[in-house]
This record gives C-alpha cells, structure tokens and sequence, in this order.
C-alpha cells in the first residue's frame, strides 16, 4: 500500500473541528515546517510572502474554516 493511499470509512483527524490557531500554532511551527522542506530539496522561502503562503497552507490543513461553523 503506498503511503498516499486511502482508506475509504477512514475517519480522518484533521482538520481540528475549531475555527482558527491554537496556541500550538506559533511562528516556531511554520519555521520548523520550512526548514523540513527545505530539507527534502524544496527551495527556502526566502520571501514574507512565501512565509505567509505557508502559514495559510498550515492553518487550511490543520483547522476547520469559520465558515463551516455557520
């Protein structure tokens, strides 16, 4: 089984069922992140708006979006 393979019935854990960061998402998180790209060949986000790109991707893929709370 690849490791991108799915498992249909699967309950999935995230996104977390809140509406936005936690304490736990901190500007060290999104470092971290980067630095393990980087070390799997991707190029350094030498921009804020990379930075910020991935800050959004992060916080997408972790946390439900506000409007889904409605």
């Amino acid at each position: 089984m690849s490791g991108s393979a799915f498992r249909f019935g699967a309950e999935r854990s995230y996104p977390l069922p809140h509406a936005g960061p936690g304490a736990q998402f901190t500007e060290s998180l999104v470092t971290s992140v980067a630095a393990l790209l980087v070390a799997y060949g991707y190029p350094r986000l030498d921009t804020s708006a990379d930075r910020a790109a991935l800050e959004s991707a992060l916080a997408a893929f972790l946390y439900n979006p506000l409007e889904s709370h409605r």
